[in-house]
Parts: structure tokens; sequence; C-alpha cells
């Protein structure tokens, strides 16, 4: 569907802001170095305030970099206004225009650009079609579901040609079981068009699903950038474990170190650890364990006492407490397992290579 896949650069680009309370300047985005490729689809991933938002609209033109220059394929952009550059928005609100039907939404921006009726005429019928709305044209916006409206938007970004898509919590507004659909559909439409697309979002499932390369913000500072594998299995940090998903930190200190393999003494007990990270004897050391990746098992790694057993259909949830230490266990499909109760003792089991080393 584009004209050109085309990727975006950012290089040490920091806005910033005055508090409105203290009136001090402080840095809503610091020194970020982003490297976009062509028809990649990228997150910006992090909670509010970190700083996402504001990298997105600097892309788009919205804001301005206070430092640094951004890219569009090797184009320098930071002087071009929004109508200059080869992007197009899909917004939290969707902006439709309510007294247009969808082909004259969609159309909106292919009249502006003054071409001939056919022309419009053909380009919205196809990318209607690429969005399933097909043979509803005629359809005022407000009379459709918020499912719809998302797609009308979507279309009219899409319908331009740009060269970068930029979504800002496009599906924020939507119920749950339709946000799924949506992201599913967003995620289709994206890879058909062969588009490259920049994505804002606070919720990690949303970023799991539709990502190539997930950025993670903490802070206005770019924390980690990965695929969502390499951000779920090794997180740089505890805030990218915490925030990617659900984790257990087991905190202790490095007794034997041979190469990448090793042993750290976690609440007087030793665990095997297939990859050190770097970590030298006597180092102290967190490992992350992942819920699904850990079991209550009558012998184990370390010892446990059960204080939560609570059965949730595909999974049994369990808390137990090894020593000081907290761990949450999801135990998918247990059905003919054994059932740990509340007050058993037990042990926890896992694998060297399921911990991953801070």
């Amino acid at each position: 569907m584009a004209k050109e896949k085309k990727g975006v650069r950012l290089e040490h680009v920091s806005k910033i802001y005055q508090d409105p309370k203290t009136h001090k300047d402080f840095y809503a985005v610091h020194d970020a170095n982003i490297t976009i490729e062509p028809g990649e689809f990228v997150t910006l991933l992090g909670p509010s305030g970190c700083g996402k938002t504001t990298i997105l609209r600097m892309i788009a033109g919205f804001e301005s970099p206070d430092e640094g220059e951004i890219f569009l394929a090797d184009e320098p952009i930071n002087e071009l206004t929004p109508n200059k550059r080869d992007t197009a928005m899909v917004f939290q609100s969707y902006a439709l225009l309510p007294h247009y039907n969808i082909f004259d939404n969609v159309a909106y921006g292919l009249k502006l650009r003054n071409m001939d009726k056919e022309t419009i005429k053909a380009k919205v019928e196809h990318i209607l079609s690429l969005v399933g709305l097909e043979g509803m044209e005629d359809r005022k916006t407000n009379q459709l579901s918020g499912g719809q409206q998302q797609r009308v938007a979507l279309a009219r970004a899409l319908v331009i040609e740009p060269g970068v898509l930029l979504f800002d919590e496009p599906l924020s507004n939507l119920d749950a079981k339709l946000r799924v659909d949506m992201r599913t559909e967003i995620r289709r439409i994206q890879q058909e068009a062969g588009i490259t697309a920049i994505y804002v979002t606070h919720d990690q499932s949303e970023a799991m699903a539709l990502s190539d390369k997930i950025i993670v913000m903490k802070k206005g500072v770019v924390d980690q950038i990965g695929d969502p594998r390499t951000i779920y299995h090794r997180p740089c940090d505890e805030f990218v474990a915490d925030f990617i998903g659900e984790s257990n930190f087991l905190h202790g200190k490095v007794t034997e170190a041979h190469d990448q393999t090793g042993v750290a003494v976690i609440e007087g007990s030793p665990v095997k650890i297939a990859d050190l990270n770097g970590k030298h004897v006597d180092d102290e050391i967190t490992l992350v364990l992942r819920p699904e990746s850990v079991h209550v098992a009558d012998e184990g790694v370390l010892p446990c006492e059960v204080i939560l057993s609570r059965f949730m259909g595909h999974y049994q949830n369990y808390h137990v407490m090894c020593g000081d230490t907290l761990v949450k266990i999801t135990e998918f499909n247990p059905k003919n397992k054994r059932i740990y109760e509340v007050g058993e003792k037990a042990f926890i089991k896992f694998s060297s290579e399921d911990v991953h080393a801070l």
C-alpha cells in the first residue's frame, strides 16, 4: 500500500518542559537514540509520564525537539510542519467528522491533495475493503460502533499512503474483547499494507501482540529496546521485568562462577544459574523468575510454604513463601495434578535456564 517503506531515526533527541508548579525545567524525553527500520512495527511502551507520547508527537511534528535531530528515511525533519512530513496519525479519540459519512471521512485527506474523483473513489474503496468496511460507505460515523469508528480512523490514515503510520493509544476507548480483536486487525492491516508503524501504549500485552520491536520508556529515558521475546525473557533491569508481565525477584549472593554458569545462595539454599550475566563470586545478584516457569513440588530447589492456592480454570494460582521471599506461581493445566493447599510445606522447582540474572 505504501509508496515507499520509510525508516525513522532519532539521534540524541530531548524535549524539555517547565513544571507548572515549580517553574523548573525538566526532561520529558532525554537523549533518545532510536532506529526504526522500514516496514517495522515498533511500540513505545511505558507508564504514564514516561515520554512515549512526546516522542510520537515529535515524530509527527506536533512538538519540536529541544535537542537532537529526527530523520525520516535519512531526511532531517525537525523543521518540517506536520503536513509536510510523510506521516499519518491515528488518534486515541479517532477525530472523525460526525457530519460526514464513512466515504467522505476516509476521502478527506485525498480531497485536500486535489486528486480527481475517480482516483479518490478507487483508493477509498480499496482501503475500506482492507479494513473490512466495504459496502458501508454511506453510513454516518455516529451510527458506528467503537470498533467500526476505529477502522474508519485507520482507513483515513492509510489511504493517503504515508511512509510512516503513527498510533496514539488507539484502542484505549474500546472494551477488553474488542481491544484484542482490533489489535489483531491492526497488525494484519499493517503487514498487508507493508507500512512502517510506531505505536504508543501502556498495555504490555498489546505491545507483545503487535510488535516486531518494543521500546520500553522510563522517566523520559529509553530503558531497553528489543523484540518481544528478548524484552520478556532477558529484561535489562527490575523495572522492565516488572512492567512486562509478572515477575518474581530472588535476591542472593554468587558463591560459584564457572565462565557463564554459576551458583547463588537464595534464602539459604544454593540455586544453579545457567547465565550469570557477568556476575562474579561474592557479587549480589537478583534473579528474575516468571510465574509460569516455576512449579510447586514435593522436591525441588527452594523449600516453601503455600499461603494461597486458588483454582482459576486453566491454571492453579499459588503464592508461596520461600523464607522471606514471596513467589507467585501459575501452574497451567492443573487437571490431574497434585493440588497443594494453604499451609502445606513443599518446594518450588525450576531449571537453571528459567532464571535471568540482573
